[in-house]
């Protein structure tokens, strides 16, 4: 950084020191207002995660074509990890009337945020929310990219998911941890580092019956991975 960029630096410094004696309230609504005009000055404006704003949550609600359905133990890992981890990605979303705003990417979130009373409290009742570019608007288009966002993510692969199982147990830690800190119950756990079928692994216990992952041919024509008893 040059110097012009350091004096610079240094005096939105001072003005922003300024922030902390306005009301928490609306010291959020103004930090929005300066993250909106950085953004104006930003090499990096055309991507929407270049500015997060914090919005009242009253004002993000879900769409009505979202296809993609959480089961309840996803759900779970998905408060686990926002209560832990706090909201390390935006809910995408594109404005509508009155300063309102609906989901694209991330309803699940949204509903985390809203319903999980401890989560609300910490996040001061807003929601972390990057808007769309303004072409991407049309429900087409909204309605391709939640597909997209959603398909995207894929699904956690029987194998990689052993890995992982099998790296924590190795670094000591009981199958009760393993479960609570990735959300499974404790026969998931026992399955996966089944698939190894190491017996080191089982050194606690009194069998060590195996599971092996063999590929499946499913009626999409693509290759799922599925696990069998042997």
């Amino acid at each position: 950084m040059d110097l012009i960029g350091q004096q610079l630096v240094e005096r939105a410094s001072a003005l922003f020191a300024e922030l902390d004696q306005i009301p928490e309230a609306e010291r959020i609504d103004v930090i929005n207002e300066v993250r909106l005009a950085l953004r104006e000055h930003s090499p990096m404006q055309r991507e929407p995660v270049d500015c997060v704003l914090w919005v009242d949550a009253d004002q993000v609600a879900g769409n009505e074509y979202n296809p993609n359905v959480v089961a309840k133990p996803e759900m779970d890992l998905l408060k686990l990890s926002i209560m832990s981890d706090g909201f390390t990605q935006p809910i995408v979303a594109w404005p509508v009337d009155d300063g309102a705003f609906e989901v694209v990417d991330g309803f699940h979130r949204h509903r985390i945020g809203k319903e999980v009373g401890a989560i609300t409290k910490r996040v001061r009742g807003r929601l972390p929310v990057s808007v769309i570019n303004a072409e991407r608007t049309a429900k087409e288009d909204r309605v391709a990219a939640t597909i997209r966002h959603n398909r995207a993510r894929g699904v956690h692969q029987v194998d990689a998911m052993s890995e992982i199982v099998v790296d924590l147990a190795r670094r000591n830690w009981s199958d009760e941890k393993i479960g609570k800190e990735l959300g499974m119950e404790p026969d998931e756990v026992l399955r996966l580092k089944q698939v190894t079928g190491l017996a080191e692994l089982f050194a606690d216990r009194g069998f060590s019956e195996a599971w092996e992952a063999e590929p499946q041919e499913s009626h999409r024509r693509t290759t799922r991975t599925v696990v069998r008893r042997r």
